[in-house]
């Protein structure tokens, strides 16, 4: 028998309710077990390294990677820097430092021996369990432990809140329970409802008594729309692709324009409220802001040169100060630089012979820019696409200190909003200026209260129109300036310019017949062109995760939740489903429905990068 024809099924300990996995020769190798010494690691190398993406110096997953630099510093100081692969070809995270450099493992080639048990326990370290704590047993927490009490005691007298997933001791609770109940189902004191608060039938909503606490439950908005909004945090964030994704953000076109820097933030577009280069010093830079900060810097709206940060000096809580000392090519500097397709030089700089093959960087241009260039919209922050880091270079300022400049180069398939193809595309799509919600509101009642401060209310009459009757003057009486006019968002549909599917997409669509019903209703909205995407985002949320579904499994009860969810759930001992509670059984295979998730990587490229 050929090897290739033999499949292998395999059963994970920790994850029993994923059944038996059937798997290829191609997708098994075996177990890396040999520990790489220095002498023996070489630049080009493919290992298997520990990293954690989100925290580089503490200690996280296994990936594959390939060695990109050693560096012997000293006899005892020596530095590692690889590419981590974190799936397919294209997805990895380039010139990492390697904090572990004395666990790097040989990936050991098909035909090594197997592990026996005459081999000993064998298991590599992992970041742990609970980063809190670090899985200390003598170590109380009270999020891995008991939220009450913290202690990690008597693990079969604790209750899970299928709520919030917060574990209780059962004699923690107020009222104690003396034994673990029978219901299938049980909420923490935090997360259960109380019965006062239910909705009965012909009732109307009732305000929850968590709701009434937060800000959003007061119609009298306290914030001040007027300034200080770079400091003002989210009320929301864009979850629809990681904060590390390179390209457009799904549903936002080019044209696309915001009153104020948080709300750029809140679509995911530029993130950082403040910073005008939004980006990783071992990866690149994903998005930047061109407020014309420098008055030396050239727009000629299809091509810019851009000034690096730092140089100046900041202390105090000054937003902007002199400069004051030479930008190096460090920080976000360098992160930028990784964009251009040439080989990093912090000395001289470089210039990339095929300036399309750079890594992408969103480009908005605020108002602030005006005063040096006509491409910068006259109000608020607008998203201009694409573009390309052509080169970068050191050079002495007119503020007589080095600085580092780059020159950008649109490479946009949609056109650019101040050409009139991009102007006739924005009609279109509805584009205009999007003011946050409640703005007009609050302007109007800091109106209504600067008036009444400057000029006291006096107890003077004013004849009615219908009458010679009179009444009082009150804040009732003055008029509130409607928004309808005023307030600018993005079309709700009708004359914009319709969604267009590809034919695999409409054939797909097809095909995921479970989701019938849904896509139906989800097609409907296709005139209403980007808020499509909002509409199909909306319909297929996780119930769990209230996010995106990844590797979604489509239950026998016709509803979507990510796989990694659905085990959790599990893994908690609750087998329905986690959106109707129905019974799904303790030997329920999970299967992903890969046509659903072809589709949402077509309509939202890149989100799957996050998960």
């Amino acid at each position: 028998m050929d090897t290739e024809d033999i499949i292998y099924r395999i059963k994970y300990d920790e994850y029993p309710e994923s059944g038996i996995v059937e798997m290829t020769v191609h997708n098994l190798r075996p177990r890396a077990r040999t520990i790489l010494k220095w002498n023996e690691l070489h630049v080009g190398d493919m290992v298997m390294v520990n990293y954690n993406v989100e925290s580089p110096e503490e200690r996280g997953f296994w990936f594959d990677a390939e060695i990109t630099s050693l560096r012997e510093i000293s006899r005892t100081n020596k530095e590692a820097y690889a590419k981590i692969m974190l799936g397919s070809p294209e997805d990895v995270i380039n010139d990492c430092k390697l904090c572990f450099i004395e666990e790097i493992y040989k990936i050991e080639k098909p035909g090594a021996y197997p592990l026996t048990f005459a081999d000993g326990e064998f298991k590599r370290k992992s970041g742990p369990e609970c980063k809190h704590c670090r899985a200390d047993p003598d170590k109380e927490c009270r999020f891995c432990s008991c939220y009450l009490c913290g202690g990690k005691q008597d693990a079969h007298m604790q209750l899970l809140c299928d709520e919030c997933n917060m574990a209780y001791h059962i004699y923690c609770l107020n009222p104690p329970l003396s034994k673990i109940p029978e219901d299938e189902d049980w909420y923490c004191p935090s997360c259960k409802n109380d019965s006062n608060e239910v909705v009965k039938a012909g009732e109307k909503l009732k305000q929850s008594k968590k709701k009434a606490k937060m800000p959003s439950a007061y119609t009298d908005s306290q914030r001040d729309w007027g300034k200080g909004m770079a400091c003002v945090g989210r009320t929301k964030e864009c979850t629809i692709v990681p904060s590390n994704h390179y390209g457009p953000i799904p549903g936002v076109p080019v044209g696309a324009t915001w009153k104020f820097r948080v709300q750029v933030s809140e679509a995911g577009v530029h993130r950082p409220h403040v910073g005008g280069i939004h980006g990783r010093s071992n990866d690149g830079a994903y998005s930047l802001v061109l407020a014309g900060g420098f008055e030396d810097e050239v727009d000629r709206g299809d091509e810019f040169t851009y000034t690096g940060s730092g140089g100046r000096d900041l202390s105090g809580n000054k937003r902007i100060g002199e400069h004051s000392f030479d930008q190096t090519l460090t920080h976000m500097n360098r992160a930028l630089a990784l964009n251009c397709d040439a080989s990093l030089d912090d000395k001289n700089g470089a210039e990339s012979k095929n300036w399309r093959a750079g890594k992408p960087v969103r480009v908005v241009r605020s108002s602030k820019g005006r005063r040096i260039s006509k491409y910068a919209p006259e109000e608020g922050n607008r998203y201009d696409g694409i573009y390309k880091v052509v080169k970068y270079w050191p050079e002495i300022g007119k503020c007589g200190f080095l600085v580092w400049r780059y020159l950008l180069r649109r490479d946009d398939a949609e056109p650019a909003p101040w050409t009139t193809e991009g102007i006739e595309r924005s009609k279109k799509l509805g584009l205009s200026l999007q003011y946050p919600e409640g703005y007009w509101e609050a302007m109007a009642n800091k109106e209504k209260k600067d008036k009444v401060k400057k000029q006291p209310v006096k107890q003077e009459s004013v004849e009615q129109s219908n009458g010679n009757q009179k009444r009082p003057i009150n804040d009732d009486n003055i008029k509130q300036p409607t928004n309808t006019a005023k307030t600018m968002k993005l079309s709700d549909g009708g004359k914009g310019e319709a969604f267009q599917l590809t034919q695999e997409q409409q054939w797909l669509i097809q095909e995921d017949s479970p989701n019938q019903k849904l896509w139906d209703e989800v097609l409907k909205s296709l005139k209403e062109g980007p808020n499509f995407l909002k509409k199909l985002e909306q319909s297929f949320m996780c119930v769990c995760c209230q996010e995106l579904v990844y590797q979604p499994v489509t239950t026998e009860c016709l509803h979507n939740v990510c796989k990694s969810c659905l085990q959790r759930s599990f893994r908690a001992e609750v087998f329905t489903c986690p959106a109707c509670r129905h019974d799904l059984g303790k030997g329920y295979t999970m299967v992903p429905n890969k046509i659903l998730q072809t589709l949402l990587d077509q309509f939202f490229p890149g989100y799957s990068k996050g998960r």
